[in-house]
């Protein structure tokens, strides 16, 4: 998920509670909308949800079918939902810019997930900001090219993500970091906070992995080593603006603010971190030190955006299927057969994603059901039940 643009973040409002809600009914349409362009991509990542594939597959959407996609969205009004491309690698498509195009016409916000390969060059970056892109996202899970290509499976991909990250600012898109979370890799987020700082991006996305497509439970981090991380994220997010994906806790964490010592006790990853962060960039953890010191439950952190899997998100795979994330690989319909707007109003699957009180287990009895709600992701992957409890987060167990 991409940040939003100004614009939209002027139909926002932070509640009482602390979190940003929008100033529309996620009920009646989405906030973000992102289409799988392709699966085709020349990385091989150990975790990746869609499977990749060096070819294209001959059923992809068809331009004509997405241009009614995005038709079907700008037809909603405003606010529109923003629209990210990814893949796969979403620069595998001949028809990028022209979709891109079409969409920012018709008044949407129009932003690209890139994979870091050679194809991300300065001119390909500057095409699509001509074109009308307003934002990219890139990975980057290591904060060396050893743990980055590794994990990617393709030596050089974070020399040609960190070029390209720098071209994409360059060319005066917004720049948004995506990092995978997982037992490989969580050891390299000090250097990764440094490195997106160091790019100038304007927000950092910490992924949680979800045991679906390669990746399995063996690379997700335990609930204990979880909150570890989600208590370094909160202290060191008054140095770099960052967001969760797929960790909802993260907003029980910002809600709990200064009170947290009391009801957390850190574990060895959370000092691990913070010292390696000592280490590799003593500015920014003086400078997160000095702003965790302040009483405000927020400080100068982002407060989070309350949505998530199937509210105010949805997902549409490359042949045109409609989940409620890529990462919840439930199909409620199909783009090819009905609009998409319909799709997202009527599915009985989505609207009850949107109702708390239809949670179970712990989620279901949580005090932070309606600003969390679990990942949902998470929940079906571990337990096949959309609506069953978040077993990556530790808070309500034993």
């Amino acid at each position: 998920m991409i940040e939003p643009t100004v614009s939209t973040i002027r139909k926002e409002s932070i509640s009482s509670a602390g979190v940003r809600r929008l100033h529309f009914d996620i009920s009646s349409r989405p906030f973000l909308v992102l289409v799988e362009l392709t699966r085709s991509c020349s990385l091989a990542c150990r975790h990746c949800r869609a499977e990749s594939a060096p070819l294209r597959d001959p059923n992809e959407l068809r331009t004509e079918e997405l241009e009614g996609v995005l038709d079907d969205l700008a037809s909603l009004g405003a606010p529109r939902p923003r629209v990210v491309f990814s893949g796969g690698d979403p620069l595998r498509r001949p028809d990028l810019d022209d979709l891109i195009r079409y969409g920012a016409r018709r008044s949407l916000s129009m932003a690209v997930s890139p994979a870091g390969t050679p194809l991300a060059s300065p001119e390909r970056l500057a095409a699509l900001r001509e074109a009308g892109a307003g934002a990219v996202s890139l990975s980057i899970d290591g904060y060396s090219p050893e743990t980055h290509d590794a994990f990617r499976r393709v030596g050089g991909s974070f020399g040609w993500t960190v070029a390209a990250g720098r071209s994409a600012v360059a060319a005066g898109l917004r720049l948004q970091i995506n990092t995978t979370v997982s037992n490989e890799t969580v050891s390299d987020l000090p250097g990764i906070a440094k490195l997106v700082n160091d790019l100038g991006a304007g927000m950092w996305s910490v992924f949680f992995v979800v045991p679906v497509g390669r990746a399995d439970v063996t690379q997700a981090l335990s609930p204990d080593n979880t909150e570890d991380v989600l208590h370094f994220l909160h202290d060191i997010a008054t140095v770099v603006t960052l967001k969760t994906t797929e960790a909802p806790a993260y907003r029980r964490v910002i809600l709990e603010g200064s009170q947290k010592r009391s009801r957390w006790h850190p574990g060895p990853l959370y000092d691990k971190l913070w010292s390696d962060l000592d280490g590799i960039w003593p500015e920014g953890a003086e400078r997160a030190r000095r702003g965790s010191d302040q009483s405000a439950p927020s400080g100068h952190r982002r407060a989070p955006l309350s949505v998530g899997d199937g509210r105010g998100v949805v997902f549409v795979s490359h042949t045109g299927d409609v989940q409620p994330s890529g990462f919840l690989p439930c199909v409620v319909g199909n783009v090819r057969k009905q609009p998409l707007s319909a799709i997202y109003t009527q599915s009985a699957l989505l609207r009850s994603l949107r109702d708390p009180t239809r949670l179970a287990g712990r989620c279901g009895s949580c005090e932070y059901a309606t600003s969390c709600g679990g990942s949902r992701a998470q929940a079906f992957a571990r337990t096949g039940d959309p609506l069953g409890e978040d077993k990556s987060c530790p808070y309500g167990a034993g």
